[in-house]
């Protein structure tokens, strides 16, 4: 059991490794306009980024479900997710881009399981509608006008 468990936990933080973005696009981040038509960009790109890593994204899906039963995976994938979270506000709060602290969460929910529809039903919608979705989330969580807050 033991061996499983230790696993599981190297599984869980190597996953997350593959699914982290370079350096070169870190950097792309903070470039360009400081507006809402930014940050959509930015999050097609994180959308088709992820999505074309489907066995990461998977594999991180059933190692949350393996740590409803395993405490030791539940303390890795909640710390590992966590800065993952702090990491991606820390970023859009540096970089200027309109949007707060909620703003990054409530993109991380709601892309989260647009990737998962994806992946698990392609066909539930299409790619044009995914990309429409993605558009219109940015739209009505963040205010018209650049630097707007």
């Amino acid at each position: 059991m033991g061996d499983r468990d230790e696993m599981l936990t190297q599984a869980g933080e190597r996953v997350y490794e593959r699914l982290e973005p370079d350096e070169a696009l870190l950097a792309s981040g903070y470039q360009g306009p400081r507006d809402r038509a930014r940050v959509t960009e930015l999050m097609h790109g994180l959308v088709d980024r992820v999505a074309a890593f489907p066995t990461g994204f998977l594999a991180l899906l059933e190692l949350r479900l393996e740590a409803t039963r395993r405490p030791e995976s539940r303390e890795v994938l909640t710390r590992r997710i966590r800065a993952d979270v702090d990491t991606n506000i820390n970023y859009h709060q540096k970089s200027g881009l309109p949007g707060d602290a909620t703003t990054v969460v409530l993109l991380y929910l709601a892309l989260n399981w647009l990737i998962l529809e994806a992946l698990t039903l392609p066909d539930l919608f299409s790619a044009e509608h995914r990309r429409d979705l993605v558009t219109t989330l940015v739209d009505r969580l963040l205010p018209d006008g650049p630097g707007s807050q």
